[in-house]
């Protein structure tokens, strides 16, 4: 009887194989899916949405300091603005009296930039796959839906499901969620409020934004000619009026040219070349932030696309221009194109604290600072204002923790680009070396701040905070 049982389950078990195998044969796919199907929902201390380099900065530091952290990136390959836009031409922040207010990681990079060992594209991607490792990231994926719930007082985000390369959908839960994208892909799903942007400054009716950029890169550049053209010019005030009042250049880095490529006219009315900010990348090769493209919307991937194509169209007639009518670039190049644009300027939503223009003109601190900000208020032109229109140049100022808080909501971070501030104070804080270092302190506070809530910090705890970020990161935040 025993051997019968035995006999007869092991016919069974091949009759069981054969099927299998032929179903395999009839669709491969079918047992191969059924081991890829999502598991139950993973939990996390901190889901960051984008990968710029500033939720890469906070991300870093909290897994550092012991919390679960993973990158999911809507677009197709990490890096975002920095890696595969290619914007590679670094703004510094100083104070009226030249003191530098870079502080933090990325002053690591800043300070490579400045002396050489950094400019080229392989190079600051070397840099960013150091911050980037070991940190989980999964590119390509699409919010579906958010589940959030109400509390005392506002809202706290729960789960999001989200769509993966591999077709399947996963809902996840976090304690805190942080918008690092530069089209809001998450905090547009959450209902705050829109800060207004670029048409309050003439009480527009619909929304307006500052240009993008396609960046623009060129080689067998002669930068000694150049170099010297212009000191075969000065004094300085010769210089400008020759070239355009902002014109300089030294042995690294040239801005300016205005007289020259105000006269260049764009086959499509959307784009315009603007005063050039070059940057030497060595051995003849340069980057240049000059060429703007109106009326973008980072959030429509074909509306990126467009603007991409139509840039790529101008760059080898804009190269023919340069070659005529910029010193040392007679025998210029093209040297590539990047994947993507540098976005300055989309939809933000409001934040427990939005910064104000007396704000950054009265030099005011906050007893939550999480960044020091002193760049000069610069609003990039728009479709309604092609050359935009600058506010002046504050001394230093803070960026509080709560303009990085969504404001009806106690676990939900946005950095970066998204930072909380009226259109005149965003014209300033939205510098890469002040958000950077605002999205690093905030990933600290993050892990050494476990047992509390971000949303119940006081004053005496960010003194504490302030001491031990002074003296373990050489981060200061009291100007």
């Amino acid at each position: 009887m025993l051997t019968t049982k035995n006999g007869f389950r092991s016919i069974q078990g091949i009759l069981i194989l054969i099927f299998t195998l032929q179903l395999l044969v009839s669709n491969p796919h079918a047992v191969i899916a059924q081991s890829k199907a999502p598991s139950a929902a993973a939990s996390y201390d901190v889901v960051v949405i984008g990968s710029e380099i500033q939720g890469v900065l906070l991300a870093k530091e909290a897994r550092s300091l012991g919390l679960k952290v993973i990158i999911l990136d809507p677009r197709s390959k990490p890096g975002g603005e920095l890696i595969q836009g290619q914007m590679l031409v670094l703004d510094d922040v100083n104070d009226n009296k030249h003191k530098n207010l870079v502080q933090g990681e990325i002053k690591n990079l800043y300070t490579k930039y400045k002396v050489g060992s950094i400019r080229k594209t392989a190079e600051f991607s070397s840099y960013y796959d150091k911050l980037i490792k070991g940190i989980p990231i999964k590119s390509g994926i699409v919010i579906d839906s958010v589940n959030a719930i109400a509390l005392d007082k506002g809202k706290s985000l729960q789960t999001m499901t989200y769509r993966a390369k591999d077709g399947f959908s996963y809902t996840i839960q976090s304690r805190y969620w942080v918008e690092n994208t530069d089209f809001n892909a998450l905090s547009a799903k959450l209902g705050d409020k829109r800060i207004p942007g670029m048409e309050s400054l003439y009480n527009g009716k619909q929304p307006d934004y500052m240009t993008a950029t396609y960046m623009m890169n060129f080689k067998k550049i002669n930068w000694n000619k150049l170099h010297q053209a212009v000191l075969d010019d000065y004094p300085l005030t010769n210089v400008r009026k020759k070239y355009g009042s902002t014109t300089y250049v030294d042995w690294n880095f040239a801005t300016g040219f205005s007289n020259i490529t105000n006269k260049y006219i764009t086959l499509d009315k959307m784009l315009r070349l603007r005063g050039l900010n070059v940057t030497d990348q060595r051995n003849g090769e340069v980057t240049i932030n000059g060429l703007l493209i109106y009326d973008v919307n980072p959030s429509d991937p074909e509306s990126v696309q467009t603007a991409i194509a139509k840039s790529k169209a101008e760059i080898p007639r804009i190269l023919t221009f340069l070659r005529k009518n910029i010193p040392g670039f007679a025998k210029a190049e093209l040297n590539g194109f990047p994947d993507y644009l540098y976005i300055r300027d989309y939809n933000r939503y409001e934040t427990k604290y939005i910064l104000d223009y007396p704000d950054l003109m009265g030099a005011r601190m906050f007893w939550d600072n999480v960044s020091i900000g002193g760049y000069a208020i610069d609003l990039q032109g728009t479709k309604t204002m092609p050359k935009g229109i600058g506010f002046g140049k504050p001394d230093h100022y803070g960026l509080p923790l709560r303009s990085f808080e969504l404001k009806s909501y106690d676990n939900v971070l946005v950095v970066g680009k998204n930072v909380g501030a009226n259109i005149k104070a965003y014209g300033s804080a939205r510098i890469m070396p002040t958000t950077a270092l605002a999205a690093q302190t905030i990933g600290i506070i993050l892990g050494r701040e476990k047992n509390k809530r971000l949303v119940d910090l006081n004053q005496a705890d960010f003194n504490r905070i302030h001491k031990y970020l002074e003296k373990d990161y050489k981060i200061e935040l009291q100007h």
